[in-house]
């Protein structure tokens, strides 16, 4: 059901589209190769399931969730279909 000037669908591609998008950007950041036996940052040594669970892991647990926490993430709102952005 289409509303306004939007054709049958649009809603559904919009979100389909967000959706792709977010999953490409968290393909793009998985590892591969092999993992590291020590971690890169404290030398601790990687546990070997995590090794196995995680191909190409470089860090260690500790060190990747501190990595996580400083990480700045983007605000979570798809600009492109928002009425906010259309109205300024």
């Amino acid at each position: 059901m289409a509303g306004g000037w939007s054709r049958d669908g649009a809603v559904q591609e919009q979100i389909d589209a967000s959706v792709d998008d977010a999953v490409q950007q968290v393909r793009s950041k998985l590892t591969v190769g092999d993992s590291a036996v020590y971690c890169d940052e404290c030398d601790r040594r990687i546990p070997e399931q995590r090794r196995k669970a995680v191909p190409g892991v470089r860090l260690c647990i500790a060190c990747q969730e501190a990595v996580e926490k400083n990480r700045t993430t983007a605000g979570g709102m798809n600009r492109r279909g928002s009425k906010d952005s259309q109205l300024r």
